[in-house]
């Protein structure tokens, strides 16, 4: 049996990677397998992480170990087989390759190929540059707040808005109180 997965980036559009592995392969094997297909060094603490149909994150296989509570579950990638915890087409996964900013790639089980074996990871397909392996935090910030609302006296749709043109008169049956201020600060 094989597992093909298609891998994609929120940050650049065109970049997909298809990796096919052998299921009975570690999570260490495939972030061997994402890291070379993408071109990253293996200097970076990552993670996997098993997620629902609406890619919410639910169980997380680390690079190292991270938690030593007995009667938590974790996973470590060297030691835990892609098998384990995947086990259907469609099945998703997040892999967090820049921890310090969160940025990742969305990975899906997209074919289980039965009546076939291999040893190890194979990158089958391989489309449109990477994005940057790291990041640092002014970088990140200013491209997350170029990408953010502009939310001036525009968004409204009328360049004439005035917020002084609404004024009290306008909102009548508010008891605003002796301090002519429905929100005063000292009532909280």
């Amino acid at each position: 049996m094989i597992y093909r997965f298609t891998i994609i980036s929120d940050e650049v559009d065109d970049f997909v990677r298809e990796i096919q592995i052998d299921p009975e392969a570690t999570f260490y094997d495939f972030h061997e397998a994402i890291l070379k297909a993408a071109g990253y060094s293996d200097d970076q603490m990552t993670s996997f992480f098993i997620c629902d149909e609406d890619w919410e994150r639910e169980k997380e296989v680390t690079l190292e170990e991270m938690d030593d509570n007995p009667e938590m579950d974790n996973w470590v990638m060297k030691d835990t087989r892609i098998d384990e915890l995947v086990e259907d087409e469609k099945q998703k996964l997040v892999y967090v390759f820049d921890y310090m900013t969160e940025r990742c790639f969305f990975i899906e089980l997209t074919e289980i190929i039965t009546g076939k074996h291999m040893k190890g990871a194979k990158c089958t397909k391989k489309q449109g540059e990477a994005p940057k392996q790291t990041m640092d935090f002014n970088e990140f910030e200013t491209k997350a707040n170029a990408s953010s609302l502009d939310l001036d006296e525009n968004f409204y749709g009328d360049q004439d808005y005035n917020l002084d043109d609404f004024d009290r008169d306008g909102f009548e049956g508010f008891d605003t109180g002796s301090g002519g201020n429905p929100y005063d600060e000292d009532r909280y």
